[in-house]
């Protein structure tokens, strides 16, 4: 009889709540990470009494109410609410695109006059395809949403983002774009949403009591070894690593942040400002304390901390953050996930085993439907 049910190699979210479900059931677990801290991504660091989110902003949103429940039994959430705005060369626009974002950008005040002028732009568009369906993500942003919100809140973002031409990039990317008649500039539209009061490393260590954790621990380098030990391995990272890249190596995305101090207890006013001008090298700047400080509050913390946030081409030993959804990747992804579903005593979960990008609550309900799969 081997120690443990399951090896878990990650501690970030989808590894800390199968460990957590799975202790509930009886199961014996180990949770490895080569980090130096659980949490994978979610991890945040405390600076000036201010919860860092290390590795980029989770803002945590669900509309499925087991789930908003589930996170809220292991450590409360707060009203954040994510309302970001765009800032072009100097002008402040609120995002995502409603009635604020038309009146700042045509000066209409009515859904009324807000739809002519959408239309007027989108005729521009179809005009210029003269038929066609849309070839890139160029043609198709304006044919959904015009010229003018394209190039001022669009082009220069999406193109610092994954670092090539928005005429070389698949139409497909932005099929959809939100679109509201009406002044709300929250930006999801999940009935919760919130930020852990405390911060996510009060959720993490909540889903890990109890639960044997090793730090500093590379699976790769003692994997024979820890593999003996337990029944089962619930794999969170890499799929291509975890095959040696015997088809080749996956691509990522990757972003880098410029964390600084501000002297000042509120720099920006809002936690995201979205930088869309190609010239600006940043992508965005988070501003922290936003997060978990409302109101009053905010000034009781007399400095503030800020991350400038760049987006890069992924390279070897970089962190890699967003999987790069072209023909040659999926390609390549779906051959790892054909070996992955031939495997009986493994078990693939999260944004790195799955190839695949996800937000905090559909990796929830992921471990969800995979534990009562196992009928544990």
């Amino acid at each position: 009889m081997k120690r443990f049910d399951y090896l878990i190699v990650g501690s970030g979210l989808f590894g800390a709540t199968f460990a957590y479900l799975a202790r509930k059931k009886g199961k014996r677990c180990l949770v490895i990470d080569k980090r130096s801290h659980i949490g994978g991504n979610l991890y945040c660091e405390n600076i000036k009494g201010i919860n860092v989110h290390k590795y980029g902003a989770h803002i945590f949103h669900t509309s499925n109410k087991e789930v908003w429940n589930f996170v809220n039994s292991i450590v409360e959430f707060n009203r954040y609410t994510n309302s970001p705005v765009a800032n072009y060369k100097g002008k402040v626009y609120n995002l995502p695109f409603n009635m604020n974002t038309f009146y700042q950008m045509w000066g209409v005040t009515t859904p009324a006059e807000a739809e002519i002028k959408l239309e007027e732009q989108r005729a521009e568009a179809k005009v210029t395809l003269n038929g066609r369906e849309p070839q890139n993500l160029e043609e198709q942003a304006q044919l959904l949403i015009g010229k003018d919100i394209y190039t001022i809140l669009i082009k220069g973002y999406t193109e610092k983002q994954w670092g090539r031409s928005c005429k070389e990039l698949p139409a497909f990317i932005i099929r959809r774009l939100p679109i509201r008649m009406t002044f709300d500039n929250n930006y999801f539209n999940d009935k919760y949403q919130g930020i852990p009061i405390g911060g996510y490393n009060k959720l993490i260590k909540g889903l890990l009591e109890n639960t044997e954790i090793r730090l500093n621990c590379d699976f790769f380098k003692e994997r024979e070894t820890l593999t003996a030990l337990a029944d089962k391995i619930v794999y969170t990272g890499a799929i291509d690593e975890f095959y040696d890249y015997k088809f080749g190596r996956l691509q990522y995305r990757t972003v880098s942040f410029d964390t600084q101090i501000k002297d000042i207890p509120n720099y920006q006013g809002n936690a995201v400002v979205n930088y869309t001008e190609r010239e600006v090298p940043y992508t965005r700047i988070i501003e922290h304390k936003h997060f978990e400080m409302f109101g009053t509050t905010i000034n009781e913390c007399p400095q503030t901390v800020v991350s400038y946030e760049y987006s890069t081409e992924w390279e070897l030993g970089m962190e890699p953050y967003y999987p790069v959804n072209d023909a040659h990747n999926n390609i390549l992804a779906e051959k790892y996930r054909e070996l992955a579903a031939q495997e009986t005593n493994v078990i693939f979960g999260g944004r790195l085993a799955e190839y695949k990008y996800y937000d905090m609550a559909p990796v929830i309900e992921k471990v969800f439907f995979t534990i009562r799969a196992l009928e544990l």
